[in-house]
């Protein structure tokens, strides 16, 4: 068993649930994840902003999955469960679940005022009975790699750079909503997916990414190279909350109803105003030549699976 939020399943969370994984198979274990929902930060601090999610609950089962894992547990976070003493959280682990072995990372803390933290778990597995693996962070350049580093990634448009922390291009996915049809007059029809306000969004701008299309694990040729901006319309009154178009590049087709999956290659350029609808245009064609040329057959690519 490993225990944590594991937003992201990046890198770092790769190799630690990886190990686990390897290691209950080879002793003819069950691998066990258990994770929390909703962010541990967002209950014990409910006054300070939550961290947005990078993955939902639905995407992370999907990666887990993926890696072979064998049960994915998601216990509600709660006041309750916080101020439950690291001995008795583990005791039921230990009773309840069978855990023979709990792999964590060397900050790894739980429990009432976080005292279950690597010697505490290490002597008390001693006498229950576990042992405890601690596993070495990934590092990336001079630094580890972490959820809250890819979130701030994010926010500042490096998304090829958040990339290489997740091991996979960063994807949002979301049905296709009705919008304002502006894309038409403009003759680059659009698709508009709703973004969910507790998710990581990249910084407004304008981006090189895939288009998932269709539900389910796609069959070639589901996957189209696209024009996406996040952004606020500057140039046309600007909207409350944060939109997300895509131009699809090389499809022609009704879109309504669909579930598109949009991965983030690279940031062209940061939202621009326009002071006409022909600067726009002629901006707007520059973006789809510049896609071209960074989304070739080399380029990183989405797992096309919806969750």
């Amino acid at each position: 068993m490993t225990i944590g939020t594991f937003d992201g399943v990046h890198r770092g969370h790769q190799r630690l649930i990886g190990s686990m994984i390897e290691s209950a198979q080879r002793h003819h274990r069950a691998s066990i994840v258990l994770s929390f929902y909703p962010h541990p930060r967002s209950v014990i601090a409910p006054g300070a902003a939550a961290p947005p999610y990078i993955t939902t609950p639905e995407e992370r089962a999907a990666i887990l999955e993926q890696m072979g894992l064998d049960w994915l547990l998601i216990m509600p976070f709660t006041l309750e469960l916080a101020r439950t003493p690291a001995e008795v959280f583990i005791s039921q682990l230990y009773t309840e679940l069978r855990m023979r072995e709990l792999w964590v990372g060397p900050d790894f803390a739980l429990g009432r005022a976080r005292r279950g933290d690597v010697p505490f778990l290490r002597a008390l597995g001693e006498r229950m009975g576990y042992s405890l693996h601690v596993v070495e962070p990934v590092l990336e350049g001079e630094s580890v790699i972490s959820s809250t580093r890819i979130r701030l990634l994010l926010q500042e448009g490096r998304v090829a750079e958040a990339a290489t922390l997740l091991g996979r291009t960063y994807t949002i996915w979301g049905p296709v909503i009705a919008g304002d049809q502006r894309g038409r007059t403009l003759g680059f029809r659009t698709a508009n997916l709703r973004l969910d306000p507790n998710r990581a969004i990249p910084a407004l701008g304008v981006y090189a990414v895939w288009v998932c299309l269709g539900k389910g694990p796609l069959p070639e040729g589901a996957l189209y190279p696209a024009v996406a901006n996040v952004g606020v319309h500057p140039s046309f009154g600007a909207s409350e909350e944060p939109l997300l178009e895509v131009h699809l590049m090389d499809y022609e087709g009704d879109l309504y109803g669909e579930t598109l999956g949009v991965g983030f290659v690279e940031r062209l350029r940061p939202e621009m105003t326009f002071p006409n609808a022909d600067a726009l245009v002629a901006q707007i064609k520059q973006d789809v030549e510049r896609t071209r040329q960074l989304l070739t057959p080399e380029a990183p690519r989405p797992q096309c699976q919806t969750w």
